[in-house]
């Protein structure tokens, strides 16, 4: 039953891919290297995807084009960054508020959503709060180097420690005493403080390290708020525990190699989870090993395979280790007067108690104008966590559908109004206490600076 989501997701996500249009700036899949020009090692890059109107005009000195400008790591478009170390496709969108600071280019980026969160059942509940990010990054090029430093914080703390209701979700704690379970937690107010070091051993190799307090190590796609596909979503996926719960580990050391349109890296880091008090610092023991293989084939196309040993994660069950596998693909095409983005995902956890749990996610996003997005997501999760910890495996899926609609307020802020529909299906055991399977539905309205 778990994986009756995936060819619904197929063939939810496939479609635009077909779609033709004259004026697209990547037609079909050419490689990487075919579509991108020669880059400028001194110009500056970016820390996420943002709209290409969202760029100063007087910052021209800073940034001309995303293709012009070279990532963080290597000899690559800077739009290939996304979170942490990991890629996305070349194609994806590339912004933000840039500045020259003497030898340094700064550049910023904010997004806030106030949420109305409804979910039914009897165990469902209902919600308004306020969640977002702010991010900024402090680069500088040296003649075969590039220094990177990075910031993210979120206002997640601000929605009280229990978070927000969210059908199917389970993980982390409130108090200290119990899971979360038909809940989402707060993200912590630093979610990323980090700095890398990329050094040039020819026009397409370079090395890299990369640390954080907090971090990112190398497991998994882009974290979900920083794909394409997902970024629009005033949810998190209910996969996030499989796929990207390490984005924010508290004590991460990553070194890797970029060979052309190949990416190689390990990570240590610490491998517990963070706890119910969000806005302090945590240390501890890098006690867990991460490994990643990237690939972008295409300026369209993203790929990779990753594996972690993960030491303790939760700390009410601080016997258990886990390890985990993910597999992904992200695909991203210009389509209309927009964009189209993709991602289908994979994802095992292995505990050492015996327990084997796969997660599968689809999603997308179509933005065809600066006025609208559409967006969708699949997941089917395996999970003995909503009986309580150590209950019965169950199968359970999801599905999500919503829109939003764009104003341009000024240069450098988007406002916008969405709203989002979910379909929970419970397992057979699961149903009685779900009242059968449930909807849920968001109502949100957005900022975006930069």
């Amino acid at each position: 039953m778990l994986r009756t989501a995936l060819p619904a997701a197929i063939l939810l996500l496939a479609g635009p891919a077909f779609a033709q249009n004259p004026h697209a700036g990547h037609e079909g899949d050419a490689p990487a290297q075919q579509q991108t020009p020669e880059l400028d090692p001194h110009a500056g890059h970016d820390m996420g995807q943002m709209d290409h109107g969202a760029m100063g005009h007087g910052d021209s000195e800073a940034v001309t084009a995303h293709t012009s400008l070279e990532g963080a790591l290597g000899a690559y478009p800077a739009s290939r960054d996304a979170s942490g170390t990991a890629w996305q496709p070349d194609a994806s969108e590339h912004g933000g508020l840039h500045v020259m600071a003497g030898d340094w280019m700064l550049m910023g980026h904010a997004m806030f959503n106030a949420v109305y969160d409804w979910q039914d059942g009897p165990r469902g509940d209902e919600k308004t709060f306020f969640a977002g990010m702010i991010m900024g990054s402090a680069r500088r090029d040296f003649e075969r180097g590039t220094l990177n430093l990075r910031a993210m914080l979120s206002p997640d703390p601000a929605m009280g420690a229990e978070g927000y209701p969210l059908l199917f979700a389970a993980g982390e704690t409130a108090d200290g005493v119990d899971t979360l379970i038909d809940r989402q937690h707060p993200h912590d107010l630093f979610m990323e403080l980090s700095a890398s070091y990329s050094h040039r051993l020819g026009a397409a190799d370079s090395v890299f390290v990369y640390a954080g307090l907090p971090g990112e190590p190398a497991f998994g796609p882009p974290t979900f708020m920083h794909r394409m596909s997902a970024m629009d979503f005033p949810e998190a996926p209910i996969s996030h525990h499989w796929l990207d719960s390490t984005h924010i580990t508290f004590g991460v050391l990553t070194a890797g190699w970029v060979h052309e349109n190949w990416k190689f890296e390990a990570s240590r880091f610490r491998g517990r989870e963070p706890d119910e008090h969000r806005t302090d610092i945590e240390t501890g023991a890098l006690d867990s090993t991460a490994a990643r293989v990237s690939w972008n084939p295409s300026g369209n196309l993203s790929l990779q395979a990753s594996w972690a040993d993960v030491a303790s994660p939760e700390a009410l069950e601080p016997e258990l280790d886990e390890t985990r596998i993910s597999v992904s693909g992200i695909y991203t095409r210009e389509i209309f007067n927009g964009w189209w983005s993709a991602t289908l995902a994979y994802a095992n956890k292995d505990r050492s108690d015996g327990v084997s749990l796969d997660a599968w996610l689809g999603e997308a996003a179509l933005h065809p104008n600066e006025n609208w997005t559409l967006f969708a997501r699949a997941e089917a999760i395996e999970t003995d966590e909503l009986s309580g910890h150590g209950g019965p495996v169950e199968s359970v899926q999801r599905l999500s559908f919503g829109v939003i609609r764009d104003w341009r307020v000024n240069e450098h802020m988007v406002f916008g109004v969405g709203a989002l529909a979910q379909q929970h299906f419970a397992s057979d055991a699961l149903e009685p206490s779900y009242g059968g399977d449930p909807n849920g539905a968001m109502a949100f309205v957005r900022i975006k600076v930069g």
